[in-house]
């Protein structure tokens, strides 16, 4: 709980030191904060790293990116941003990579990791995101996730957004990000922790067509920041982000129909254990931020899985 939701106290002259006293101590122990409690299952543990050139290739901004002993690093500046892609599409599987942003003001720049089939399919096509979106140096990263199927790729793209706080501070070291897509759901983790389950109810509601893995960092600045309250401020050039410890668990698209994506829990079932959804419980009531079914501007005769 925030400090700022007890600001009733101020309206009491006497209350005030308590306040500020009450203030100090939730700058000290939030800063110190427990993370979620374990889900009792490593699903990145299951899948070996591969190195970036086994995996991938520069995509765009050849001379915005650098390899340094495994680990990738991508920056925008003026000129541009850059981005790279696998080398093979896939149908299913887990796909992960460590990252670390940028701190200080990074504000309408995306940094991101995420599945996508626009090449193949533009204006019609599917996607499985993490976004990073851009912030002031007052304010936490927000995390996105998101889901499209069958999108128009522009102005009626219809997006089905998770956003969340980290309860930790993603710019100070690396932390592990991942999908993992099977046939019948899309579960999104932070250090093995899953934050986010998107179920198939229909096909019209769940992508089934192969995607490539991405990766990228790009000026939004029209939406990225508060819905584009604040720009890139390219003062701050270089935006950097950095990956290493790539995971690409995947069943290829050429590869044997017998192929099965990595399980998500211990059972082997797929579905998540109970201590997975306890985790994934505590995450969203502490840390998610924005829950696109929630939203009343929304129109949930577009999203009928809400």
């Amino acid at each position: 709980m925030a400090w700022y939701s007890v600001p009733s106290l101020l309206c009491l002259p006497f209350m005030a030191p308590i306040f500020y006293l009450f203030h100090a101590f939730y700058l000290i122990t939030s800063s110190n904060a427990q993370g979620p409690p374990s889900p009792g299952y490593s699903p990145s543990s299951r899948v070996s790293s591969v190195t970036f050139n086994q995996g991938f290739r520069n995509r765009w901004g050849p001379q915005h990116q650098r390899l340094d002993q495994g680990s990738l690093t991508i920056w925008l500046d003026k000129s541009s941003g850059s981005g790279f892609k696998s080398l093979q599409p896939y149908r299913s599987g887990y796909f992960g990579a460590a990252m670390k942003l940028q701190p200080g003001y990074t504000a309408g720049v995306i940094t991101s990791f995420y599945l996508s089939n626009n090449e193949d399919h533009p204006g019609n096509h599917d996607e499985i995101d993490i976004e990073f979106l851009g912030t002031t140096p007052d304010k936490p990263y927000t995390l996105q996730t998101n889901v499209y199927i069958r999108g128009s790729g522009d102005r009626n793209l219809i997006g089905r957004e998770m956003r969340f706080h980290l309860w930790f501070d993603p710019t100070r070291d690396y932390h592990n990000y991942a999908i993992l897509w099977t046939l019948s759901e899309i579960i999104f983790f932070v250090d093995d922790v899953p934050i986010r389950m998107y179920t198939k109810k229909t096909d019209a509601t769940f992508p089934t067509r192969p995607m490539w893995v991405y990766g990228s960092i790009w000026d939004a600045s029209s939406w990225a920041t508060e819905n584009g309250r604040y720009k890139a401020n390219y003062r701050y050039q270089p935006f950097v982000g950095k990956y290493t410890n790539f995971k690409l668990g995947g069943c290829t698209t050429n590869g044997p129909a017998s192929c099965r994506p990595p399980s998500a829990s211990p059972s082997g079932s797929g579905s998540l254990s109970q201590q997975q959804v306890m985790a994934m419980n505590w995450v969203q009531r502490n840390y998610m931020v924005y829950d696109y079914c929630h939203d009343p501007k929304r129109d949930h005769t577009q999203t009928p899985e809400c």
